[in-house]
Parts: C-alpha cells; structure tokens; sequence
C-alpha cells in the first residue's frame, strides 16, 4: 500500500461557507480521478477544470452515471430522477438534513393526518397514502400535529399539498 500523503490546497468557499479544494496524493488529482470514475460531479460553479472528465465518465456511464441519477442541484430543486422512486420536493441548498428517527403508526382509531410545517414555514397536512405521507415526520415542538380530519386541518389553517 503506497503511504504518501494526501494535500489539501482550498481553491474558494462556497455560499454555505463549505471550503472547495483540491485534494492531491503526490501529483495526482484526486479530484479528478474521481470525477473520471463517475464518483463526483465537476463543480462548475468554482472550476471548470473537471467538466472533460465528467463528459467521459457520463459517455462511458461509469459509477453514479451508469443509472438514473440526479443531480445535487437539480434534487434540491425538486427535480427528480422518478425512476428512483423519490417524491419531489424543493429543500435549502446548504443544511445537511439529519436522519429522522423512525415515527411510529398513528394508534388504530387515532388521527392519522399529519400537520407538517414546511422550511418556508407553510402549514401542510398530508393524508394516508399520499406521495409524501410516509416520509413526512411530526414534530410537536415545532408546531406539528395530527388531525383527524382534512375539515379540522382546514380550520386549524392547514393546506392541502400541491
């Protein structure tokens, strides 16, 4: 195993203030060796030195490009590659969402409508078996609720989804 140290040379730092680098092991471009296998995506927004390598990897559908796949940018943005099953919906660009914890069942003959507050801040509820019932988490500390009924969400001044 070859034990020569890998260098980090910051290039810029991104809106979110996420330093944008080049990582070296001796001369070689780790970068671009990644980017070349279909592991990373050329960050047109603070290089163009990667664009050639990412073209080859996608013409040669090699890693991420060998199937359906969306990119970074166009997932925050509510654009999905639907072959994957994912339901759209739109996010902030830089917080790194933490994984929620597993939300049990609503009780049988508990209120199963769930009162989500969106990133925006805008009063949702999501009835069983909508694209975004499963996924959806309630917290109550944060304002959430159940309803049980879609009239009752109504009143309470929650909307239905678009």
């Amino acid at each position: 195993m070859n034990s020569e140290p890998v260098s980090c040379d910051p290039r810029d730092t991104d809106k979110c203030g996420r330093t944008a680098a080049v990582f070296r092991k001796g001369a070689e471009d780790l970068n671009r060796w990644l980017v070349a296998k279909g592991h990373a995506m050329a960050y047109r927004r603070y290089s163009e030195d990667y664009v050639g390598s990412e073209d080859t990897a996608k013409a040669g559908k090699l890693g991420t490009w060998g199937g359906a796949f969306t990119a970074p940018g166009d997932w925050r943005k509510g654009k999905r590659a639907m072959t994957m099953g994912f339901a759209a919906a739109g996010g902030p660009v830089c917080p790194i969402p933490s994984p929620m914890p597993p939300q049990a069942a609503p009780k049988a003959g508990g209120c199963a409508i769930k009162g989500n507050i969106s990133r925006k801040g805008e009063k949702v509820f999501h009835v069983p078996g909508s694209r975004d019932y499963d996924r959806t988490r309630i917290s109550e500390k944060d304002g959430e609720r159940m309803f049980c009924s879609e009239d009752e969400a109504k009143a309470a001044g929650w909307r239905e989804p678009r």
